[in-house]
């Protein structure tokens, strides 16, 4: 007989995301957003992100159903960069939030299977 265990999921280890062309895909995560590039697998391409893993593959689902947020530490300079290398944004950097301790910023692009990406600054409070 199998005991029971409590289950509490905590840490997130990887995120997945379709994409229409993996090639592409994987030019735009690698070379425009300078993610580390761990590994191809099959119709997949793994990336590193901090303590979470990226996977993006090609796949049945149609892309554009889920945001996945990524922390900048200068949310303005990331903006200034990406643009330049030709990344459009879907909304400009803003602040959505005042905290006791920083102000919350984001930003909008999309990868070019137009799945939507979150730049998120956790800027200190001038106050």
């Amino acid at each position: 007989m199998a005991s029971r265990v409590a289950v509490q999921l905590s840490d997130i280890m990887q995120v997945a995301l379709t994409v229409n062309d993996i090639a592409e895909a994987k030019i735009f995560y690698r070379d425009v957003l300078g993610m580390q590039f761990l590994f191809d697998a099959g119709t997949m391409a793994f990336f590193q992100c901090g303590g979470v893993r990226l996977l993006i593959g090609a796949g049945e689902t149609k892309p554009g159903g889920t945001v996945v947020y990524f922390r900048v530490p200068d949310l303005q300079g990331a903006h200034t960069s990406l643009r330049e290398k030709g990344v459009e944004f879907t909304e400009e950097p803003h602040m959505v939030a005042r905290m006791p301790d920083h102000d919350l910023w984001l930003a909008f692009i999309r990868d070019p299977s137009g799945n939507l990406l979150g730049l998120m600054e956790e800027r200190p409070a001038l106050r």
